[in-house]
């Protein structure tokens, strides 16, 4: 017996030991993207407004890494990223352009990737359907859709006419543009004028649909799993089984 208590092993960063002890509630982030879904849809498209998403999402990246037990991964890569958000809004809301504009985008697209990578983890982690695992799926699917959103107004600022009438758009617009293909809507109004753009909303409209048929399949199919399961043993434990075996026996 040791007179001193020796030191717990640390977990590995990122282990998944130190990722199933998170919490996984991802109901703040979930939030955190509706507000930045409202607020890119209806801030106008000026340099603040680009300074503050690009922040936003760097804030919702940092709260699905602290929710999925991704915390403690690579630090300095981090807080690389996070400086490197901060210096790229404070540079767009002092100095502005179409050039940095792109590259705010880009670095946007960036962070918002990475918070789906993130939840993705953290939903694969929970090992079963319950709120947790539902609220991060519907928070990659509005991420998807967001993730365009930059892509499109990278490709505005930074390679000519987006769409088919000669015009970028602003902001609000290309949200509903990404959203509207996603979801295959398809209601025809706007339309991409080039061929990455064409490019870039066939690969939307088929992520859109690819996840829906798998993930969100995926998701109802262990639902009724589980549910059929939990039948079988309030069966198995039933008051009626047990009296009726009792008078077999």
């Amino acid at each position: 017996m040791h007179l001193f208590p020796q030191p717990q092993r640390p977990v590995a960063i990122g282990s998944r030991a130190s990722r199933l002890r998170a919490s996984h509630s991802y109901g703040v982030v979930l939030l955190l993207i509706i507000a930045s879904f409202l607020f890119a849809l209806t801030a106008p498209d000026d340099d603040w407004a680009v300074s503050v998403l690009v922040l936003a999402y760097a804030a919702i990246l940092s709260a699905a890494l602290w929710t999925s037990g991704l915390t403690g991964v690579d630090l300095r890569s981090r807080a690389v990223l996070v400086a490197t958000a901060a210096g790229v809004a404070v540079a767009q809301l002092v100095t502005g352009g179409q050039r940095l504009y792109g590259i705010a985008a880009i670095l946007t697209g960036v962070l918002i990737a990475a918070a789906i990578l993130v939840i993705a983890l953290g939903v694969m982690d929970q090992g079963a359907v319950n709120s947790q695992s539902i609220r991060g799926a519907i928070c990659i699917y509005l991420l998807l859709g967001l993730l365009f959103v930059f892509v499109y107004g990278a490709v505005a600022a930074l390679g000519g006419p987006l769409f088919a009438d000669g015009s970028d758009g602003d902001r609000g617009l290309r949200v509903y543009f990404s959203f509207v293909t996603l979801a295959t809507v398809g209601y025809g109004d706007y339309t991409p004028g080039t061929d990455l753009g064409r490019g870039l909303a066939v690969i939307e409209a088929l992520t859109g649909q690819l996840y829906l048929v798998t993930v969100v399949a995926l998701l109802v199919s262990r639902i009724g799993i589980q549910q059929g399961t939990l039948a079988g043993r309030r069966r198995a434990s039933s008051p009626e089984d047990e009296v009726s075996t009792d008078l077999g026996g």
